[in-house]
């Protein structure tokens, strides 16, 4: 009988160390993007530039404007 007890007590365990991980990786991630976003406005500049355009400030807020609204 407390064998089976203990079982269930493990796996349970597991369970909610899995649950709470989860949830709490995720929540540090998306902290983590909103502090250090992927791409920023010098970036969009450079990208633009490498392809041989001189990008003005509307065109890079556009760019950037985009972006944001398709997350």
């Amino acid at each position: 009988m407390q064998l089976w007890v203990a079982i269930v007590l493990i796996v349970v365990a597991l369970i909610l160390g899995l649950v709470i991980g989860f949830f709490a990786s995720q929540r540090y991630f998306k902290r983590y993007l909103e502090k250090n976003p992927p791409i920023n406005e010098n970036m969009v500049r450079a990208m633009m530039m490498q392809m041989g355009r001189k990008p003005s400030e509307k065109q890079v807020r556009q760019v950037m404007q985009a972006m944001r609204s398709q997350q």
